[in-house]
């Protein structure tokens, strides 16, 4: 172990939609994390990895805490839970364009049974007047003591550095647990099959909200050196299957050149994306079918 390195695990709660992934990708550098203006994007814990030559931090991003409709949204609950036991810190991040509300009190209410300490984020703090932030500070300071409450924006970086600094400061001697170029924790095909969630969520807007999932089925290089994804986008009505392959095929298209770029960017290396479309009734209320997607409550 190196001399004073310091290591440790941090959870990021929040409600849906307070840009929990935003604040990760901006810790990392980079997107390992899908974004998208629709809540509960974030289905799996992602770990994200922040290293530099003192400190390493193991960041857990977790789906945004809310009340489960489906067995989907139980696993994603579950999920938020379990990342709470065997942490050092937990990130509590709030929208500061929004009041404190009843499912801001749901997760304080949860917060104060754990022993670690807690920080408030209050973020997207570039939307707001500042003289409005007093005020939002000392709701929250109302409603739980935060052992530290840090105001900043996630989209513009403004702050990021202060948090990253408090909790650094606060963790415990330990080992680096990860190499240092590694920034995720999850396979690549895990991501692969994220980014291309993220466009159809992107382009679909209303009328594919969370029923759509999406499985890599295999990702080797040709013999032009080229990386040949396959993945088959799945959905549980034959009309959304309609609507993700659009008029003489128009959505599957535009879904596939936005997620190739980013996979490109990803791998850094020349991508050929073949995409499927598959009807699967009711596959977010089926055990087996969630297991299949690599929803699996044995990896948490």
């Amino acid at each position: 172990m190196k001399k004073n390195f310091k290591s440790g695990f941090v959870a990021i709660l929040g409600r849906p939609n307070v840009g929990k992934s935003t604040l990760l990708n901006q810790i990392i550098g980079q997107k390992i994390a899908i974004m998208s203006d629709k809540a509960q994007t974030t289905r799996n814990k992602i770990q994200g990895v922040y290293t530099r030559d003192n400190a390493q931090i193991i960041f857990i991003d977790t789906p945004g805490i809310h009340k489960p409709k489906h067995a989907l949204g139980d696993f994603m609950m579950k999920t938020a839970y379990s990342s709470l036991s065997g942490v050092d810190a937990v990130i509590m991040v709030v929208n500061a364009t929004e009041k404190l509300g009843p499912g801001d009190l749901f997760i304080i209410e949860r917060l104060k049974e754990i022993q670690q300490p807690v920080y408030l984020v209050i973020n997207k703090v570039d939307l707001i007047e500042k003289n409005q932030l007093f005020e939002i500070i000392t709701k929250y300071q109302e409603a739980f003591d935060f052992d530290q409450i840090i105001p900043l924006s996630a989209l513009t970086g403004d702050n990021v550095d202060a948090l990253l600094e408090q909790l650094i400061q606060m963790m415990p001697e330990g080992p680096q647990y990860y190499p240092a170029d590694q920034v995720m924790d999850h396979p690549e095909y895990f991501l692969v099959a994220e980014l291309i969630r993220e466009k159809i969520l992107m382009l679909t807007r209303e009328e594919i909200p969370h029923s759509v999932a999406v499985q890599v089925q295999s990702m080797q290089k040709n013999e032009n050196d080229k990386v040949e994804v396959l993945a088959t986008i799945i959905v549980e009505r034959k009309s959304q299957k309609g609507i993700i392959i659009g008029a003489q095929g128009s959505m599957i298209k535009k879904i596939g050149h936005l997620a190739r770029r980013d996979i490109e960017k990803l791998l850094a290396t020349k991508v050929y994306l073949d995409l499927w479309v598959k009807v699967q009734k009711d596959w977010r209320d089926r055990p087996s079918n969630l297991n299949d997607l690599g929803y699996q409550s044995d990896n948490y």
